[in-house]
């Protein structure tokens, strides 16, 4: 069985995100995860390359994981303007 934390172990030992977030959707069992990854690797790199990355730093836990559910792949550049809309505005 993998756990959250074996991927988010393996995500951050070889991609050095600056925003992780692991999601176990199975129920418990480790066969299906979500995952938002920020990472300065994926500078230059189109997203199926940054798929690519992801499922590699995930090879030997995708041996027992049915289904990787990869919801952002993004560089440190392209998360910023998302975190900046999604904070409330002080003057409203």
């Amino acid at each position: 069985m993998v756990t959250k934390e074996q991927v988010e172990a393996s995500l951050t030992s070889k991609l050095k995100p600056i925003h992780l977030e692991v999601i176990d959707i199975s129920g418990g069992c480790g066969a299906s995860f979500e995952i938002e990854v920020v990472s300065e690797q994926f500078e230059g790199k189109r997203l199926l390359e940054r798929h690519r990355l992801v499922n590699a730093a995930l090879e030997e836990e995708m041996k027992e994981i049915h289904a990787l559910s990869i919801k952002k792949a993004q560089t440190p550049q392209q998360w910023k303007p998302s975190q900046d809309s999604a904070t409330p505005s002080k003057d409203a």
